[in-house]
């Protein structure tokens, strides 16, 4: 199983051809803002198998961005329809109402249909390019509600891949 970040994403995207049930993901390209994107962005977990998001589909929640080439670019409308038909697409940015968009600066890449992680057919790997390792903590957040404690919601998706490998 694998879990690809930013840099990581973008390298098992372009390996794609290599991972079983990912033969349709995207590659990331250039940010459609031109720049370099810091800061935190909102995103909802998509019902998807993927192995670190058990339990998490419909979660809105803040996460850490810091990318300059984080626009899902996909090579057909016919590889786009596969990730969204079959269950792969795992994360979109999303607005102040919940809903997927492709507007700056919700969207910090303008991903088409706020595209930011996927999953191979199988759940066992799993590509995003924001930063879920930056605010696995609640102190990590610049807000959290005290419901949260010491772990922030992403804590979850690690906790997943512990239980999933025991």
């Amino acid at each position: 199983f694998a879990l690809g970040v930013c840099n990581g994403c973008q390298m098992l995207s372009n390996l794609h051809e290599l991972i079983p049930g990912a033969e349709h993901w995207p590659h990331f390209v250039r940010n459609q803002s031109e720049q370099f994107e810091g800061r935190t962005a909102l995103v909802q977990v998509q019902e998807s198998d993927s192995i670190f998001l058990q339990g998490m589909a419909g979660s809105h929640m803040p996460i850490a961005i810091a990318h300059g080439e984080g626009h899902a670019e996909f090579a057909s409308t016919a590889d786009l329809n596969a990730c969204t038909q079959g269950g792969q697409v795992a994360l979109r940015y999303v607005d102040n109402y919940g809903q997927p968009t492709e507007a700056y600066p919700a969207n910090p890449n303008g991903s088409v249909e706020g595209i930011t992680g996927l999953t191979a057919a199988n759940g066992r790997v799993t590509i995003m390019m924001p930063h879920p390792e930056r605010v696995y903590r609640s102190l990590q957040n610049s807000w959290a509600p005290d419901e949260w404690q010491e772990d922030g919601p992403w804590m979850r998706m690690f906790r997943n891949a512990r239980a999933w490998v025991k």
